[in-house]
């Protein structure tokens, strides 16, 4: 008699926007699947919504008030209070947990996934068979997923996009054009490929950044992303980061800058920040007080048109 195994569990670690979303269509497929529990648990941060808890709200109303509101999560996601905090982050969950770990990263605005918009996205998994999993588990006619062997650059695509976001929003805020902002993106990825060819621990294929965790998400973020839109409100304000944060973000945090900030540390170190003019400036002007300007002057003698 055959033994029959028990189904997969699955618990969403976050509950953003993106995290919420992504629970939208856990929840949603889990129904339909003998493979997988068809309870899913969310992990969150507790906060305080007009003196109510977080975590009941969603698990009462089903929604997420403060970061997803308007869309309904499925009845059977509940929430779980959980950890704080996260290298590349792949990689430490790895050392601390022992576990294999799988990373998606696309052209994924959240708001729009939760409406059930067409997009793509990739999984990138060193475990051809758990990155097939997971797309089992998340794919939808509206959510399309490429499974990847390449998963350090899959998750670098996903960090250092949004440095190249913060450029793209601070030329928007110069009213510089979109031919400009067209160049910010194309010397974006170049310095994208570079970079991961530098860092990464394996072979690094060029595909990968035609993937839509690529060229896609980059084109998507520095247009419609939170990283473009708020600086493009520190050129135009004049603002701090961390002000504009607080009054544009509604709790959340910008990627883009402090990403900027551990890859300069990371280029210093290595004597290559000259490489990198465009990740350098964006560091430059968000925390050494640089003109934004700098930004165009780093365009305009960028190695690549040398």
């Amino acid at each position: 008699m055959a033994l029959v195994s028990a189904p997969l569990r699955v618990c969403i670690v976050g509950s953003g926007n993106w995290g919420s979303a992504v629970a939208k269509i856990i929840g949603n497929n889990v129904k339909n699947m003998q493979k997988f529990a068809s309870t899913v648990k969310m992990w969150v941060f507790e906060e305080d919504i007009n003196g109510r808890k977080l975590t009941d709200i969603i698990n009462n109303e089903h929604e997420n008030v403060k970061y997803l509101p308007g869309y309904k999560l499925p009845e059977n996601v509940g929430i779980d209070e959980g950890p704080e905090g996260l290298k590349l982050i792949s990689d430490i969950i790895r050392e601390k947990m022992g576990i294999d770990i799988s990373v998606l990263m696309g052209a994924n605005i959240a708001n729009e996934v939760a409406a059930e918009k067409f997009c793509e996205t990739t999984i990138g998994s060193k475990i051809l068979e758990n990155g097939l999993l997971f797309k089992e588990l998340l794919q939808t006619p509206n959510f399309r997923i490429t499974v990847v062997d390449d998963a350090d650059t899959v998750e670098l695509c996903g960090a250092l996009k949004n440095i190249v976001a913060v450029g793209a929003g601070f030329c928007d805020g110069l009213r510089c054009g979109d031919n400009t902002k067209a160049a910010v993106i194309r010397l974006g990825l170049m310095e994208m490929i570079a970079f991961a060819k530098i860092f990464c621990k394996g072979q690094v294929s060029i595909a990968t950044f035609l993937e839509s965790c690529g060229v896609a998400d980059l084109i998507t973020t520095c247009y419609g992303g939170r990283n473009r839109r708020v600086a493009e409100a520190f050129v135009k304000t004049g603002k701090s980061i961390e002000e504009l944060e607080q009054e544009m973000l509604n709790g959340q945090k910008l990627q883009g800058p402090q990403t900027s900030a551990e890859v300069y540390r990371i280029l210093k170190q290595k004597g290559m920040v000259d490489k990198f003019p465009l990740f350098t400036a964006v560091y430059q002007i968000c925390y050494e007080g640089k003109p934004v300007q700098e930004m165009i002057s780093c365009l305009q003698s960028h190695p690549e048109h040398m």
